[in-house]
């Protein structure tokens, strides 16, 4: 997949020596510069051959993803509405249908690091220094569980990682292998007895719908109406809270708005609403469906106090094994501080 981009620049250099016959005949066009040259050839290889100098962490591509990508395709690489999944998918390749992301179906990462860099963000192709896409890549790949929070992907790390369907495509080899039962000359009208059907779509909601481009997705409804209320809130609570802490809480929080709802009307999406959760119990909200580890954590007698919720929010994978939440977690003090604050000043309006 990562040869195609060879061609263009191979085509665009034999473009440049047929120039001056077409110049001299025509009295048209002129050498391409190196740069321009330069410019079309950006391709990178399976092996990592062509990647610039540059690295970028999980965390710092979790930033740059949530700015530059999460409008289309979600805070953790999980889609919104009908526009790309990028994370996800994994066994379900044999299924009617599959589910393809980088996680899934991608073979190298060289695929996923040229698509981004040459391609995105939409609108704004090749906008993005290699360090973003470095970190950016990085990101993608911990959404898709291939690496931990702790990941550096530079020019120095690139081979350590392999897709896990490195070894689901073939060489296309049709122009050896179908080359005996081609037409010497091709077939222009009735090349057919008959046409039939043979198959049919079964896939009809791949095309983005514009006024669904901030739809939640893979929503999960809640069952029981009585939990979308705000929870009752204790004296406990209701304290005097610092107006800058709760401001930039708020702005914090917009990286758990695609999944989490707070204060009155709330309703939870693909993750449970947060009314009253400082100081409740682990899972419950009635009617969400929790995952496995925190249904045995709230077995286990787990509260959200402070404490608990600021470790769980600065690395979730790691606080709880098997947790539904792939947020990469907050990684300054100050932003799980501000968060908190937030989270109190909003349970009590």
């Amino acid at each position: 997949m990562s040869k195609f981009p060879k061609v263009i620049a191979a085509t665009s250099v034999a473009l440049t020596l047929a120039v001056p016959a077409a110049a001299e005949k025509f009295g048209l066009g002129r050498p391409a510069l190196p740069k321009e040259i330069a410019a079309w050839d950006l391709d990178v290889a399976p092996d990592g051959t062509g990647v610039p100098k540059g690295s970028g962490d999980v965390f710092t591509g979790e930033e740059v993803f949530a700015e530059k990508c999460a409008v289309c395709h979600g805070d953790f690489a999980e889609g919104v509405g009908n526009w790309p999944k990028l994370a996800g998918g994994q066994g379900t390749l044999d299924h009617d249908d599959p589910l393809k992301t980088v996680g899934s179906y991608w073979p190298y990462l060289s695929t996923t690091w040229d698509y981004v860099n040459r391609s995105m963000p939409f609108g704004d192709a090749q906008s993005l220094t290699p360090d973003e896409v470095y970190a950016i890549v990085a990101y993608i790949l911990y959404s898709n569980d291939l690496v931990d929070d702790e990941f550096v992907l530079s020019d120095a790390t690139f081979n350590e990682v392999e897709l896990p369907n490195a070894d689901g495509f073939i060489l296309d080899d049709r122009q050896e292998a179908e080359a005996h039962f081609w037409n010497p000359e091709p077939c222009m009208e009735n090349c057919k007895e008959s046409v039939e059907i043979t198959m049919r779509a079964m896939v009809l909601d791949v095309t983005p719908e514009e006024d669904r481009a901030d739809a939640p997705a893979d929503v999960e409804p809640v069952q029981d109406a009585a939990a979308e209320q705000p929870a009752e809130v204790s004296d406990e609570v209701v304290v005097a809270l610092d107006p800058e802490l709760v401001a930039k809480g708020e702005k914090t929080f917009r990286k758990c708005k695609s999944c989490h709802q707070i204060g009155a009307g709330a309703k939870s999406k693909t993750g449970p609403i947060l009314n009253g959760i400082i100081g409740a119990p682990a899972a419950h909200v009635e009617g969400f469906r929790y995952s496995k580890a925190m249904k045995a954590a709230a077995e286990d007698g787990l509260v959200w106090d402070e404490a608990e919720l600021a470790a769980f929010l600065a690395k979730p994978k790691t606080y709880m094994k098997g947790t539904k939440m792939s947020f990469a977690g907050l990684k300054k003090d100050a932003d799980i501080e501000a968060v908190i604050a937030y989270l109190k000043a909003a349970t009590a309006e």
